[in-house]
Order: structure tokens, then sequence, then C-alpha cells
């Protein structure tokens, strides 16, 4: 059974929703990666703070809820509020317009928080996102297949790039599929998808695993693979049911015969260049130039760094090769919070992610039948997919998947609020027994 909650309103219903569809709009605007829709991300963020506010001056306002993961957030804050404030960026102008970035990302996390209080917005959510991921997911493979160079057939990007689906990155587009893919895929695997629910939610998590593979994008196929590997792991461990075990071996089995029946030769030698490109950059590629000048970066200023949002501008003084190209990201997150925040700010966010997990595990006793544990292993394992991703690219400097992810974080975090699965002649039966009228989520 639930806490009790407030009367439910228009206002409760937009601060419960409208979080998402913020979210859901980033990755069909490119990735959010342009001012104007920065800014739609930025200011939506904003007018659902306020719309929280205003709810809270209302009678049988809802009490304010915390999250583990709010207080390392805030020392992030004040780490670049530091920053910005003494003048320890190398320039003070990005550091301010990434600091209102995070501080967007921070105000979607605390109003997700604030209004994800019941357990049917939690299966409205995950259908929701299981449609727009599948959908994402076949417009992404028509546009692989009859692609005129252009995004949605229109846009021709400005500096190039390997298009897939709306990202000019292929790469971004597999860190989204990372973070979806764990929805339909956890929710097909609890007691309350059954029948035709169960199949179809298996089928959209099996789409949106194809096309991670057949973007080409390595990390996004290192980073799924380990996905799958954890959730294996809880699996066995938590001796989960035989049905939710062959479940996804179902699962695996159909992502391997989308990939044999769409992939063809282009798949495998895509796969078979894995071994190629690593070698080539182990032994001098551009990713490892960018590692190690940024490693000198990090030298120069270990403490605090050079700043929020100031790689772009810094990273030239430390460049060791030659190119016409503008290395505007260090193509390793870590590395990069590293280079702009430093030793403070790496440790802040291994405090983050240490926190997450912990948390996390906390609630995954029986997530087959309780929907606070599938909740947190769905948003665990997209997160797990980013962080994995993240030692070989840059999802997280991308608005849509990086509001995406810190949103998974929190809600992998926030402690135990939802109604447990039961079937409803058990509860009927439970409800007669006791002499009591039934009680539904």
């Amino acid at each position: 059974m639930e806490h009790a909650q407030p009367s439910y309103s228009w206002l409760d219903r937009a601060l419960a929703y409208g979080p998402f569809v913020l979210l859901l709009f980033g990755p069909v605007a490119f990735g959010a990666v342009e001012p104007w829709s920065i800014f739609t991300l930025e200011a939506g963020a904003a007018l659902l703070f306020v719309l929280w506010a205003v709810r809270q001056t209302m009678p049988d306002q809802p009490e304010l809820l915390g999250n583990p993961l709010f207080l390392p957030i805030l020392a992030f804050a004040a780490l670049i509020l530091l920053q910005w404030t003494a003048g320890l960026t190398a320039y003070r102008y990005a550091t301010r317009s990434q600091a209102v970035l995070y501080c967007a990302y921070g105000l979607l996390c605390f109003v997700v928080v604030q209004g994800l209080r019941r357990t049917r917005q939690v299966r409205a959510l995950a259908i929701t996102l299981s449609v727009y991921g599948s959908a994402l997911a076949l417009f992404a493979l028509v546009q692989s297949l009859i692609s005129n160079g252009k995004l949605y057939w229109l846009r021709t990007p400005r500096f190039g790039g390997w298009i897939y689906g709306p990202y000019v990155n292929h790469n971004h587009y597999a860190g989204l599929m990372e973070m979806l893919v764990p929805i339909p895929l956890v929710f097909a695997l609890t007691n309350y998808a059954r029948g035709p629910r169960k199949r179809l939610a298996a089928l959209a998590a099996a789409i949106m695993a194809t096309t991670i593979f057949l973007s080409g994008s390595r990390g996004g196929m290192l980073a799924f693979t380990v996905e799958m590997c954890v959730l294996a792991t809880i699996l066995i461990k938590r001796r989960t049911t035989q049905r939710a075990a062959w479940a996804l071996g179902v699962f695996m089995v159909i992502v391997v015969g989308l990939l044999i029946w769409l992939g063809g030769g282009e798949l495998t030698q895509r796969l078979a260049s894995i071994d190629t490109e690593t070698r080539k950059e182990l032994s001098g590629g551009m990713r490892v130039a960018i590692d190690r000048d940024g490693l000198r970066m990090f030298a120069h200023k270990p403490v605090l760094g050079w700043g929020l949002g100031t790689f772009v501008d810094v990273y030239p003084r430390f460049r060791s090769f030659y190119s016409d190209l503008v290395v505007d990201q260090a193509h390793n997150d870590y590395l990069q919070l590293l280079t702009e925040t430093g030793a403070i700010g790496f440790l802040i966010v291994i405090w983050y992610v240490a926190v997450l997990y912990r948390k996390a595990a906390q609630r995954l006793g029986n997530w087959p039948r309780d929907t606070n544990g599938a909740v947190a292993l769905a948003a665990m394992l997209g997160g797990t997919g980013i962080l994995v991703h993240s030692f070989v690219d840059f999802n997280l400097q991308i608005p849509a998947n990086a509001a995406i992810f810190y949103v998974l974080c929190v809600v992998a975090a926030m402690e135990s609020r939802f109604g447990t699965y039961r079937r409803r002649h058990t509860v009927a039966h439970d409800a007669m027994e006791l002499g009591a009228p039934e009680i539904g989520p």
C-alpha cells in the first residue's frame, strides 16, 4: 500500500509528468545542443520549479522529500560557485553558462523527486518511455536505410558527423538508448507485465538494443554488454525466478536475431574493426593523445581545475598534435571532469556514484514484485551504461543525455514510496479474510 497522498490535481500531474516531457524533448531536438534547445531546457526546468513552489502554498501541500544524492549535488554546486565568484576559472562566461545548465539539471532532479509519488505514475511513465524509445529506434532504422545525409532528411549538419536518429553523433544516440533499454526490459521481467504487455515490452527493448549495435558505436556496444552482465549477475545473486532468467535469454536471442537480419555484413565489419581500432588508438591515436594532453592540463591545476565548461578554451595551450579540427570535448567525461573541476570535483562525483549504487542496491531485494525495486534496477542499469560509455566518449556533455542520466540517478537512489505488485484476486481474498475493503494502488 502506498503512503497517504494529498488530493490529486492538475498541478500535481504537471509536476509528475512535466519533467519527463522536457526530458523527451531533448533527444528529438538534436540532443539539445543548440542555444534555442538549451534555453528551452533551462527555462522549462525553472518553470517546473516555480510550479512546485506555487503548489507548496496551497492547502494540503505535499511534504518536502529529500534524496541521498542531493548532498553531493549541493557540494558540486558549491565548488562551481567558488570557481566563478573567486575568479578561479579560465573563462568566467563559459563557467557561468555551464553552471546555469547544471542548475537546470538540478532543478529537474528536485522536481522529479517531489512530483513522482504514485505507482500509477511509474506505470504510465514506463509505458510512455518504452513507446518513445522504440518509436525513436524505428525512426533511426528507417533513416539509416534511406538516409540522404541530413537530420530528419531536412537539415544538413553544420560540421558533418555520423548521423543516427536525431543525433549528429552516433555515439550519443547509443548513449540515449543505453538509458532507455532497461526500462521496458525490466518492466517485461516483473510480475506486473503479463501476456501481451510482457511481449510488447520485450520487443520494444529488443528493437532499441539492436539499434545500439546498428549505430556502429563501439562504446555503446560495450556499455550495453556491461548492462546485460550486471542484470544477469543480479538475476543469479538474487535467485530470481526461472521465468525471469528465461525471459532475459529470449530477449537476447531476439536481439541477436534482429542484428543478423538487419545488420548483415556492415555490422560484422564494424565489430571486426574493434580490435584494429583499439590497437591504433593505443599506439598513438587521437583519443590517446587528447587523454595525455588532458592529464597535463590537470597537472597544472590539480585541486580546483580550470573551471567548469572551459575545456575547449584551455585545451589549445596543451594540444600536442596538429589538426584543423577544434577539439571541444575530451572524449572522456572523467578526464574532462578532472581538468575542469580538479581533484575536488572528481571526488564529489565519486561520492555521488557511490551513494547511487549503495542506495539502489538496498531496494533490489524483491524487484520483480516490488515497484520500488524495479524502478531502482531500471534506473541503475541505465546510469551504468552511461558511466561505462563515458570512458570513451562525452555523452554527459550532451544536455539531452546528461539531463536523462541525472534524473535516472536520483530515481534510482530515492526512498521506497511505491506499491508492491499483487494479483487482484489475491488482494480481494486477503481483504475478505481481514474483513476490510480491497485497497489498490
